[in-house]
């Protein structure tokens, strides 16, 4: 029953080429292709990005993710040993605590000093949590963003070996509200010159604020995937933001959300009846086949991992076997894959 519903982790593969997996973004931002997957009929065309105003209409929201992505990955010296350590911010407790993901984690237990380029920012491990994340408070002269940018480096997904050469290329244009270990991917094809137009034509724009957590990367290892766990992320929609969605739905017109994590956001802050609620707060909203969407009509996002959770989502959207069919044509087609590959639009 469950592999007839979708509910099994292996009824989310596909076959995927290693060369088609982007290791770099383009140049220009908008220069990405676009399949477009229409699902009053399930049919495919292929166009380029800049080719989305042609499905957006005056009196449309475009909902977008403004999180931004710091430089979460710190590389230090044990100060008793001189060991590499790796520290990862994952979630900011108080000023100067962070609950971070430490490697090698044997290695730093309770008290142990991790020292970080000249010495100007320095970190004490306080404790060890359940799921085995570390718990650190930092020491520093000066403002602790400064420091980080200046010694940080952007957490690029675990499939990307390249080194990125422009960090500003791993956040959208938009980017505002500092807190995420990963960007909004799908939101990367967008330029300002872009977005001025799509106003331009009568559409508007909408910001919320998810925070990326690190879990996005992490798979389903359950065979049923009703036994995974969500990792939770923090989100903010503003009273004016729930005002202009629900005006958008009363006037008729669509909601278009920008990536996975506006539609995870919508959905977690949507009533029963699709009225959207001014909230802030942690969501581990989980979205696979069988779920009925609340608010948003269409989405942009890009081609997603294998077995993973945003697969599931797109494929609650538009069925599974759908998903996976333009999945294949994308292959054929040469299409480049996740975070700095080409782009879907769902309609």
């Amino acid at each position: 029953m469950a592999e007839a519903t979708g509910l099994n982790r292996a009824d989310y593969r596909f076959e995927l080429p290693k060369e088609l997996i982007a290791q770099d973004p383009l140049p220009d931002r908008s220069a990405s292709r676009l399949l477009v997957l229409d699902r009053r009929d399930n049919s495919i065309t292929h166009r380029h990005f800049t080719d989305i105003k042609e499905y957006l209409s005056p009196g449309d929201l475009l909902v977008l993710n403004d999180t931004k992505v710091i430089p979460a990955r710190l590389l230090g010296q044990k100060e008793d040993t001189g060991a590499l350590v790796e520290i990862f911010l994952l979630k900011r407790k108080d000023l100067n605590c962070w609950e971070t993901l430490v490697r090698p984690g044997k290695k730093c237990r309770p008290g142990a000093r991790i020292i970080f380029g000249d010495g100007s920012l320095k970190a004490e491990i306080l404790s060890v949590l359940e799921d085995g994340n570390r718990l650190v408070r930092f020491s520093y002269e000066g403002v602790f963003e400064a420091l980080l940018d200046r010694l940080g480096e952007m957490p690029l997904p675990p499939y990307i070996t390249h080194k990125l050469q422009d960090k500003n290329r791993y956040q959208t244009v938009y980017a505002k509200t500092e807190g995420s270990c990963a960007a909004p991917t799908a939101g990367l094809h967008f330029t300002k010159e872009l977005l001025d137009e799509i106003r331009t034509m009568g559409v508007q724009t909408a910001f919320v604020t998810l925070h990326v957590g690190l879990g996005t990367f992490r798979p389903v290892k359950c065979d049923n995937i009703l036994e995974h766990q969500m990792h939770t992320e923090h989100y903010i929609v503003t009273e004016d933001v729930a005002a202009q969605i629900d005006q958008t739905k009363k006037n008729g017109k669509r909601v278009i959300c920008v990536g996975t994590t506006s539609c995870r956001t919508l959905e977690s802050a949507a009533s029963s009846d699709g009225r959207i609620n001014a909230l802030e707060g942690d969501t581990d909203i989980f979205i696979y086949p069988g779920y009925r969407f609340k608010v948003m009509d269409g989405l942009i996002t890009n081609f997603h991992l294998p077995e993973s959770t945003l697969l599931m989502l797109v494929s609650a959207f538009a069925g599974r076997e759908t998903i996976l069919k333009a999945y294949e044509e994308a292959v054929r087609q040469r299409y480049r894959f996740f975070s700095f590959g080409d782009a879907m639009l769902i309609v």
